[in-house]
């Protein structure tokens, strides 16, 4: 996650949600590989994802299709064969779309604190709301991967650092909101549906980090719930 500099500690950060969901921002294209003839096991959900004839086979414009999804992604192997993973991603992507304008639905982000940053883990969904009334949102974040599992519960922004560098990962996190040692909202330069996820912090797009940090002060609270998927 990070370091302690000054009074705060460190992590990786957050993304978004804005713009469709399959124009995601994308990670570094993964080295060229070649492509598969196999069948996957979730061939025809992820060619009518892709928007590719559903027929449950796989075709060289099929492979070239789920390779290129698994490039802008940062999924490996990304030889175009449609496994778990790579349809993991995409049914992600199809529930966060299906939530909409609503993401406090269910309720479970608590209404009586006004302003209030929510993560939802199982559909890694961040927005803000006041009372009941969305402010900002929903956008996807990438949050902490196996072992390194963002923590949930009631928490404050208790630390701001707009051009934050980890002295544990070597990388820049600009625009971070510390609100649970060193877990923290940041802007990162992959895609929010980049497996397996960050090292406990929230990571969003550029976009939706420099948002979070206009609207967000020290002392705002941060309620984050579920669990990824995978963890």
């Amino acid at each position: 996650m990070g370091d302690t500099r000054g009074r705060g500690a460190v992590a990786l950060g957050i993304t978004a949600l804005v713009a469709p969901l399959t124009l995601a921002l994308g990670a570094t294209p993964a080295q060229a590989a070649s492509c598969t003839t196999q069948t996957g096991p979730y061939q025809k959900q992820v060619e009518k994802f892709l928007g590719r004839p559903v027929d449950g086979k796989q075709s060289a414009a099929d492979c070239k299709a789920i390779q290129a999804f698994q490039n802008k992604h940062g999924i490996t192997p990304n030889i175009g064969y449609a496994g778990p993973v790579t349809w993991g991603v995409m049914d992600l992507m199809l529930k966060q779309k299906a939530v909409g304008k609503t993401p406090n639905k269910d309720g479970k982000c608590p209404v009586n604190k006004g302003r209030i940053a929510c993560v939802n883990l199982t559909l890694q969904l961040s927005w803000i709301q006041d009372g009941d009334k969305l402010v900002y949102g929903p956008v996807p974040v990438r949050t902490g991967r196996d072992g390194h599992e963002t923590r949930t519960g009631l928490k404050k922004v208790y630390w701001r650092h707009i051009d934050h560098v980890s002295s544990l990962y070597d990388v820049p996190m600009p625009y971070s909101q510390f609100f649970d040692g060193g877990q923290a909202f940041h802007s990162a330069g992959v895609s929010m549906w980049n497996p397996p996820g960050s090292h406990g912090c929230v990571n969003m797009t550029t976009t939706d980090a420099k948002k979070y940090w206009s609207l967000l002060k020290k002392g705002d609270d941060v309620f984050v719930y579920g669990r990824k998927p995978g963890t």
